[in-house]
């Protein structure tokens, strides 16, 4: 999902998106890979990899937080295959946060 994400969003393709994440998995900085990895990512200039990482670590929360979300709300055994496709299909960290509201355990004084 994240892959065709930021395929479609930054227009490129499928390989230099899978190329630049597997770079910065790696720990590569983003001026490097600009400099010195051009032949891995088909030339992405630093400007198109500074956007591609920092949508790339906001989908990665996205993907994180979803997960957490499925597991407290599974945990109070309220989880169904609705819910469940609701919170999958959620495409921001707020609309995330707005689902999980009501389940969201209530704090004691």
């Amino acid at each position: 999902m994240i892959v065709k994400t930021l395929v479609d969003e930054l227009k490129i393709e499928k390989w230099q998106v899978e190329a630049s994440i597997k770079l910065i998995d790696e720990g590569s900085t983003i001026p490097f890979i600009a400099r010195y990895r051009k032949e891995v990512t088909g030339s992405l200039d630093d400007e198109i990899l500074r956007k591609f990482e920092k949508r790339l670590k906001y989908l990665k929360n996205l993907q994180e937080r979803k997960k957490q979300i499925l597991q407290l709300i599974e945990e109070q055994r309220k989880l169904n295959e609705e819910l469940k496709s609701v919170i999958e299909q959620a495409k921001t960290l707020v609309e995330v946060e707005d689902i999980y509201r009501p389940y969201k355990p209530k704090k004691e004084n």
